[in-house]
């Protein structure tokens, strides 16, 4: 009898054996504690360990607005686990929204990430929330907080899921808007990393069809590529808060466009005011190579290129014609990539809100008036 008892008890259920290791969790809690250390703020009054995170507002606002966004990876997250490199997707992760608290005109001040798994993989936790804490550094904000989750039976063994939440500030007459966007407004154009976090179910399927028919491989390094196809997908999207936060110091700035999902055509109509519209020259700036390779290898039309990818520009400007060989100076000095890629004109009823010309690819040829091409 009380063999058997002792067999009945060392097959009960319990939550370990259901995927959840809490003794475990509870450890790499304080080693987040310890990645999360490089990435904070005065501003911070509790961090990383308790049920939320406490700051306060930076006591040189008078009239604060804060400003708050989230968003994820995406599927970049299974190129990610395929090639089990998780570094630059937790940066990519912060990127995604502080490059959309930034338009606003917000200071980032605080960040925090949600990562789920189906079987906790400390290695890939690890790597991916270095990242995070790593984008934090860069954005200038706090890693505050977040959530480690393993979710056996609604994710896989080997996925991952990543997505960031944040808060920043602003003073309420500094927010950028877009309302004042006139006629002969320019546009200028700050570089990419290359693909960012958009677009990955297409560059997914462009890849996958060309790796089964042999034409290339993750590891090939192609023409005119300065790493391999792997590194260049994975390259981290860019975070554009210290330059964007530089140029509010000398300059108004109309408008600020981040060129995430949807491309060209997603985001400049957004911010346009009624009666005008963007023209682009989309040979203004030189492309990276990855998004010709991805044309050419998957067929894509080159309105279908503008309509889901950043095409080498992360993130757009609006000034006043009268300031915008300043703007583009600045940047130059600060070490920023930056373009004249275009115009704001008068829009009739009927007219398209964003127009390129000429209406051919972006060619590769540097804009004379840009900075640090």
């Amino acid at each position: 009898m009380p063999a058997k008892k002792k067999q009945q008890k060392a097959s009960a259920p319990n939550y370990a054996r259901a995927g959840v290791d809490l003794e475990r969790d509870e450890t790499f809690v304080s080693e987040i504690k310890e990645i999360a250390r490089g990435a904070q703020r005065a501003e911070v009054l509790s961090g990383v360990g308790g049920f939320a995170g406490l700051f306060k507002t930076p006591g040189r606002y008078r009239d604060p607005v804060f400003v708050a966004g989230a968003d994820g990876v995406g599927t970049k997250l299974k190129l990610a686990a395929e090639l089990g490199r998780y570094d630059t997707v937790g940066m990519d992760c912060v990127a995604m929204v502080v490059n959309d608290l930034i338009v606003q005109g917000a200071e980032p001040l605080v960040f925090l990430d949600y990562l789920a798994m189906g079987a906790f993989d400390k290695s890939a936790a690890t790597e991916a929330l270095r990242g995070v804490a790593e984008g934090c550094r860069r954005a200038g904000c706090a890693l505050l907080g977040g959530e480690t989750a393993s979710m056996p039976g609604l994710y896989q063994s080997g996925d991952l899921e990543l997505v960031g939440f944040g808060v920043g500030v602003v003073e309420r007459e500094q927010v950028i808007d877009g309302s004042s966007i006139a006629r002969g407004d320019v546009l200028i154009g700050l570089a990419s990393s290359g693909l960012h976090a958009n677009g990955f179910s297409l560059v997914r399927r462009v890849l996958e069809t060309g790796i089964a028919a042999s034409r290339f491989t993750l590891d090939d390094t192609p023409p005119n590529f300065k790493t391999s196809l792997a590194g260049v997908v994975l390259t981290p999207t860019r975070i554009y808060v210290k330059t964007v936060l530089n140029l509010m110091r000398s300059f108004d700035l109309k408008s600020v466009i981040h060129i995430t999902g949807g491309g060209f055509e997603g985001n400049i109509p957004r911010v346009l005011p009624r009666g005008v519209r963007a023209r682009i020259d989309p040979s203004a700036w030189p492309r990276p190579p990855i998004f010709d390779f991805l044309a050419r290898h998957g067929e894509i039309a080159e309105t279908e290129m503008r309509r889901v990818f950043n095409c080498g520009i992360g993130l757009v400007l609006v000034v006043h014609r009268s300031v915008a060989e300043e703007v583009l100076q600045q940047l130059q000095a600060i070490g920023e990539r930056g373009y004249r890629i275009g115009c704001i004109e008068a829009r009739s009823r009927d007219a398209a809100a964003l127009v390129f010309d000429p209406d051919v690819p972006a060619g590769g040829a540097d804009n004379a008036g840009g900075a640090g091409g």
